[in-house]
């Protein structure tokens, strides 16, 4: 029970209102703080797994779609080297060496090209339309190289058609392994333009495959002038050619924006397949979650803030009321001297004391009511002001306590302070009321007087004595100064020792 009792002090304390006003806030923001951080983590993750996602079905797409030509690459090789081929008409011998291209989607030009590039064989022609390609990078590479296999050349406008195309192509090996021709395929750079524009990546987003060589062969959005450009220093692509496949956050060369990159190799072919998304976009959503529920969370704060701050401040408000109405309650109205409730809690605390030497004044104006009858209450209240000013001025140690305990009678209550101390205190209090006068009714000074009873306990006694009976003698002795003549000071005797002290003293006596 004590333990609630002081958490409730505590909790009722205003200090302690303003901390949990800062505190609070400062969890609310914590909390938000972290639900944002998961709710960027979340959008970061999506964002990540949509890219992979994408990655895997283009990478898929196009790895399929390669496979697929040089399957009609090297069914026309096989066809050429085929017997009878070479003695067939024209026609025939162009269905026999094409047959498995016929099939193939998004196929730009397929011929057969001779050891000196011209061409010898043509899908789409009979006769094949002329042509020579020994200037091609295919062609040259093909002849000097037996091993190659398929090779994937750089972006080229056709000669044939005009329209840009990847070319993909196979070596000819005559029946003595010597080099016969090149037969080439293609592939229109609409096939990667039709593939990619389905996929919507926001408008910083974009889709890119290259050559491991740095050249790139396609871009979406699509920008004419990207094909073919090379980026084989860039730190993003070295980084693409180095992993073959992962995800970062990087700087595009390009166009200087920052981008999450998920890349790929595409199967066992030279090239290189990326899906980037803006990092600005990524998070858009979340900036914009951020934005509304850091300003609820900032709304929140303020008001919890603005509202313990009010409470707290009704709090100290309320406190100081409590405390004003404790003195007030403890403060006689008239005078502003302690009143009777706080000279017995003065009493209470110099009590507890034990050996020390306490000593009560009891102090009555004399012919009081004379002063009121004679000039009315108004002036009565100015004497007994007076009193109380010249009863103050009477003691100078803090823990004297000076008190009105009714009507005319006041009380001084000398802690530490033995008879004759008290005898001088009494001796300035006379002297003090001695100088009182109302000059606006024709009171002079020396016309109030004052009589006193004292009572002390001393280090000696026994400190068990009571409020009442310290007040008892101290009251019989302000009756013989009454009875003496008044304007005076008289002394109670000292209290005769109790039995069980006389006891201890007689026994004390007779050991000795």
């Amino acid at each position: 029970m004590a333990s609630l009792i002081r958490l409730y002090r505590r909790l009722n304390s205003a200090h302690t209102w303003i901390v949990l006003s800062v505190l609070a806030p400062i969890g609310m923001v914590v909390v938000s703080s972290l639900m944002l951080l998961d709710l960027r983590q979340d959008a970061w993750e999506k964002a990540d797994q949509t890219s992979k996602n994408l990655l895997q079905v283009l990478e898929r797409d196009i790895a399929r779609t390669v496979e697929l030509y040089d399957l009609s690459l090297r069914g026309a090789v096989d066809s050429l080297h085929a017997p009878g081929v070479a003695q067939l008409s024209p026609e025939l011998r162009q269905l026999v060496i094409f047959d498995r291209a016929s099939t193939a989607r998004d196929l730009g030009v397929m011929i057969i090209l001779d050891e000196r590039g011209d061409i010898a064989a043509d899908l789409d022609a009979v006769p094949p339309r002329k042509g020579n390609y020994v200037d091609r990078d295919y062609f040259r590479v093909h002849r000097t190289r037996g091993d190659l296999g398929l090779f994937i050349g750089q972006p080229l406008i056709s000669r044939l058609t005009g329209e840009r195309m990847l070319p993909f192509s196979r070596r000819i090996n005559k029946t003595d392994g010597t080099f016969g021709g090149v037969v080439l395929g293609s592939v229109k750079l609409s096939y990667f333009t039709h593939l990619f524009s389905q996929i919507s990546l926001g408008r910083a987003g974009a889709i890119n495959l290259y050559l491991r060589d740095g050249t790139r062969v396609m871009r979406q959005p699509y920008v004419e002038s990207d094909i073919g450009k090379n980026i084989a220093d860039a730190p993003t692509f070295e980084r693409f050619v180095r992993e073959n496949s992962g995800t970062f956050v990087g700087t595009s060369v390009r166009d200087g924006i920052e981008r999450h990159y998920n890349f790929t190799r595409v199967g066992d072919l030279p090239l290189v397949l990326n899906v980037a998304l803006s990092v600005d976009e990524i998070e858009a959503d979340w900036r914009l979650k951020a934005l509304v529920i850091g300003g609820i969370v900032l709304l929140l704060c303020g008001l919890t803030i603005t509202l313990s701050l009010l409470f707290s401040r009704e709090l100290r408000r309320r406190t100081a009321m409590q405390a004003e109405f404790a003195k007030l309650s403890k403060t006689d109205g008239l005078t502003g001297l302690p009143n009777r409730r706080a000279f017995e809690a003065g009493f209470a605390e110099a009590s507890g004391y034990h050996g020390r030497p306490l000593s009560l004044l009891i102090v009555d104006a004399d012919h009081f009511k004379h002063f009121n009858d004679s000039h009315g209450h108004q002036i009565g209240d100015d004497v007994l002001k007076g009193l109380a000013q010249c009863l103050s001025a009477s003691v100078h140690r803090p823990q004297d306590l000076v008190c009105r305990v009714g009507g005319e009678e006041f009380t001084l209550l000398l802690p530490d302070t033995d008879q004759a101390g008290a005898l001088r205190i009494a001796e300035k209090v006379h002297a003090e009321v001695s100088t009182l006068a109302i000059g606006s009714v024709g009171i002079g000074a020396g016309a109030v007087t004052v009589s006193i009873g004292l009572a002390s306990v001393t280090s000696t006694q026994e400190r068990d004595t009571s409020l009442t009976d310290l007040y008892r003698r101290a009251d019989a002795a302000l009756y013989e100064a009454k009875e003496g003549g008044r304007n005076q000071t008289r002394c109670a005797a000292m209290p005769v020792a109790s039995a069980a002290a006389q006891k201890r003293l007689l026994q004390l006596v007779s050991t000795s």
